[in-house]
């Protein structure tokens, strides 16, 4: 089964989202397609190139493997990857291509966008984070010790190749934390100006024994899903200027927690679930949500298997952090609560204000 989906942006930044579960030699062939007559250099994961090199059809020579985790997405990885790619001697007319999970597209997007001022860039996610979250919309970015995704640009692709093969081999965790980012999409869908309704909320309800045995059609449609609603807001918004702000439910929280733990305790996706608990409860004990939307909600995240996190937080440690936020702005933090029923809606609180919250 295949599904092609179209980002439409303006100024002519348009590209094809295809989501399969084709074989491995058609999803060559699609990569090939789109560099034809480039010279690339392709970023791979080092979990991804053990598992699957001899099934994609990549050189030694134009490879860069990444080593896995968050802490990978750094300013050293970005230089060596410039660095191979000025050995490859790529021009404004090649490419970069990244296979791996979303540091891997983040790190390899940012290279690209700031190679030679720009070259293409292909997106080949792999894990179901990535698949519904990182590879469309065109942000990239790496991160500081201090601070998660500091330094970036607005980048789109020039394609995304989605095959839900690769989720075969995805560890447990893994899958759990790409279901934490679409569960943040079940929450938002009445913002996001898509012009059908897709009962998301309902689907992730009703499918949770077909999504977690991993059932092919039901992965797709999922992933679609997703992806419609997240293309329809960023070609609404593609820099995040009003409207994109309402993708960053629960992780005002999550980033801090990232950050605090140093990448090491948490996966983003948990970290996202735990920051929409956290939220979810602040916002009914606030009266922006009815109780029986606060016990909907709940028991749509506890329906997967997640519990709210059950220890306290260093509050001085964690407003610090959100003060960097990208987000914040006048002195303020930004949080997206939820306000009805697959709603949500942008608050900002003093860091004085923020540290009531806890």
């Amino acid at each position: 089964m295949k599904q092609t989906l179209q980002v439409n942006i303006d100024n002519g930044k348009n590209y094809l989202i295809e989501i399969s579960d084709n074989s491995f030699e058609k999803l060559n062939r699609g990569i090939d397609e789109a560099t034809k007559g480039q010279k690339r250099l392709i970023v791979i994961s080092k979990k991804v190139y053990d598992l699957y090199y001899t099934r994609l059809n990549f050189s030694e020579d134009e490879l860069f493997i990444l080593k896995d985790g968050e802490k990978e997405k750094n300013y050293k990885n970005y230089l060596k990857i410039i660095e191979k790619a000025t050995e490859l001697g790529l021009t404004r007319k090649d490419a970069m291509v990244a296979v791996g999970g979303g540091v891997a597209g983040d790190l390899t997007g940012f290279a690209a966008s700031t190679y030679m001022r720009g070259i293409d860039f292909i997106q080949v996610p792999t894990t179901l984070l990535s698949a519904v979250d990182s590879s469309v919309g065109g942000k990239t970015a790496i991160d500081l010790a201090e601070a998660k995704n500091i330094i970036g640009t607005f980048y789109q692709p020039k394609a995304v190749f989605i095959n839900i093969n690769f989720l075969n081999t995805l560890d447990k965790r893994q899958f759990m934390s790409g279901l934490g980012e679409v569960l943040k999409y079940a929450f938002i869908e009445n913002n996001c100006g898509y012009q059908t309704a897709l009962y998301l909320f309902e689907f992730l309800t009703l499918g949770c024994e077909k999504i977690m045995q991993k059932e092919p059609l039901t992965i797709i449609r999922m992933i679609e899903y997703c992806l419609n609603l997240k293309i329809a807001v960023v070609n609404q918004d593609e820099k995040e200027g009003g409207l994109r702000k309402v993708l960053n439910f629960g992780h005002t929280l999550a980033h801090a927690l990232e950050t605090i733990t140093k990448y090491k305790k948490y996966t983003h996706g948990e970290a996202v679930v735990y920051g929409m608990f956290f939220i979810i409860e602040w916002a009914y004990n606030h009266e922006y949500i009815s109780y029986s939307y606060y016990r909907l909600s709940k028991e749509l995240l506890e329906k997967y298997g997640f519990k709210p996190l059950d220890k306290s937080f260093p509050v001085e440690k964690i407003i610090e952090i959100m003060k960097k936020d990208k987000k914040a702005s006048d002195g303020k933090i930004t949080f997206i609560i939820p306000c009805d029923k697959k709603q949500v809606k942008e608050i900002k609180l003093t860091p004085a204000e923020a540290s009531c919250m806890f």
